[in-house]
């Protein structure tokens, strides 16, 4: 890449969490039995009319103001025309030349250093269906379509082609969902379709102006495949470049078990969806009260609680960053740490603990299944001296499940920290007498033996006995 640069942009579509549909009362019930949640509105039946869901502004509003655009004191609806079998319309009702809001950008730090990506727009519209190829008993002999998403309310974010890696791209939208999901817009569920990206890729050489010929890159359902099929898509552009080929405007669908993009057709212009204002819904208008409320209703952002971790709590940047990714585990992490007093432990627990406990009982990030206040009283148990590091971590585990104080489970358990001497010496004799070669290495100089030692007593103590008590033993016992 030392002759090319890469030029991307994003679109992403998120699924503003509302109850009913954009235009409709239906259900946002995707989950439901197939075509469970529609209505001649959303089924596009002759004569029904839509009706904006006002909920679905609110929250567009809200993510506008979060991202730093300028909402339009006027906007105005579009029929974006074109033929698929998800269309029941023929047309999906979204906004065009009038968006409801413009500006703004979503800052990100890559290894390179911190950088800012702007967007050009922010607007409303209606979800399409869903095609169904797989899981019924005829998939092999027809695709089946599914209107049950048709008519949910989507906010679709679109940034200026000022992304310039994969990795970029892939903080961007990192950055990009952790705000709509702090600010209650989007649950930002990538896997299913509520947070959905779509990728614009282009190279040139480097230090040219103009912009090469760009593939839009669709089905891109995590981060990690938005990171893959970017740096596929990259290569492949610059390698057909290389042997002298020509390259194509045109969409492509990414294949994450391949590992490859494959052609999809070629790439669609505005005027190619004969755009024209749709006459069933009047303009919509914003006044300064509505926008001035969206931005009372904001909470601390991400970007402002990171560097408040950090000047407050001398945590380091990626800590920080770690930390605000989910609202819910910052609440989680500043409760502790203001309780306790021990930001640094309280960081160590909600950044790495926590992400285990997560993992281990499939749960989401954003779920917290320990108290704060409970952190916070483990946290003052190790500083006391009253339980080990390594029996705090089960203490941790065992408040998961539980639910407990970590003071009840300390009792139940037996890990309260043993620091008598001479229980401590008694388990190192234990130990020095189930390794004698090892014992007679460490006296005759080789101290690493040391952390062999100080690990097996802790071991044979099951975690509780005091590791700086059995350190002082092992080397007063070594240098006897």
């Amino acid at each position: 890449m030392a002759d090319w640069e890469a030029v991307i942009g994003l679109e992403v579509h998120a699924q503003l969490d509302t109850r009913s549909k954009i235009f409709c009362a239906c259900a946002t019930d995707a989950a439901a039995p197939p075509n469970a949640r529609t209505c001649p509105v959303c089924l596009g039946h002759p004569g029904a009319l839509p009706v904006l869901n006002r909920g679905a502004v609110r929250l567009a509003i809200r993510a506008a103001k979060a991202l730093g655009c300028d909402v339009a004191a006027t906007s105005v609806f579009a029929r974006k025309n074109y033929f698929y079998p998800d269309l029941p319309k023929g047309y999906q009702i979204s906004q065009y030349e009038q968006p409801l809001a413009t500006g703004g950008g979503v800052d990100i730090e890559p290894a390179s250093g911190p950088r800012r990506i702007r967007l050009i727009r922010l607007h409303l519209e209606e979800d399409a269906g869903k095609l169904v190829h797989e899981g019924l008993p005829s998939s092999g002999k027809a695709s089946h379509v599914d209107l049950n998403r048709a008519g949910t309310p989507l906010a679709e974010i679109v940034s200026e082609p000022d992304l310039r890696t994969a990795e970029e791209a892939y903080l961007y939208l990192q950055r990009l969902r952790t705000i709509l999901r702090w600010t209650g817009v989007c649950d930002g569920n990538l896997e299913q379709g509520s947070l959905r990206c779509d990728a614009n890729v282009s190279v040139r050489p480097r230090g040219a102006e103009a912009f090469g010929v760009r593939t839009e890159l669709k089905n891109l359902n995590s981060f990690r495949n938005v990171q893959r099929a970017i740096e596929y898509e990259i290569a492949r552009q610059v390698g057909v470049l290389e042997s002298g080929g020509r390259l194509t405007q045109g969409t492509a669908l990414w294949d994450a078990d391949a590992g490859v993009s494959r052609p999809m057709r070629g790439k669609e212009e505005a005027q190619d969806y004969r755009y024209f204002p749709e006459p069933d819904l009047p303009p919509l208008l914003v006044d300064a009260a509505t926008e001035a409320e969206a931005s009372r209703e904001l909470p601390e952002l991400p970007a402002a609680r990171k560097a408040r971790f950090i000047a407050a709590f001398g945590l380091s940047p990626e800590d920080a960053h770690a930390l605000t990714l989910e609202r819910p585990v910052a609440d989680f992490f500043e409760a502790a740490a203001s309780a306790g007093g021990n930001a640094r432990a309280a960081a160590n627990f909600a950044i790495h603990d926590l992400a285990r406990v997560q993992n281990a009982a499939k749960l989401p990030p954003d779920a917290v299944p320990i108290a704060a206040s409970h952190l916070a009283s483990l946290i003052g148990l190790v500083d006391s001296g009253a339980v080990s590091t390594s029996a705090a971590r089960a203490i941790f585990d065992a408040m998961a499940t539980s639910g407990r104080p970590p003071g009840d489970l300390v009792r139940d358990l037996g890990l309260a920290q043993i620091s008598d001497e001479e229980v401590l010496k008694a388990l190192l004799a234990g130990v020095v007498e189930a390794y004698p070669s090892e014992w007679k290495r460490l006296r005759e100089g080789k101290l690493q033996l040391e952390e062999f030692f100080v690990g097996k007593v802790m071991r044979a103590s099951k975690g509780s006995a005091n590791p700086a008590v059995v350190r002082a033993l092992v080397e007063a016992e070594r240098a006897r």
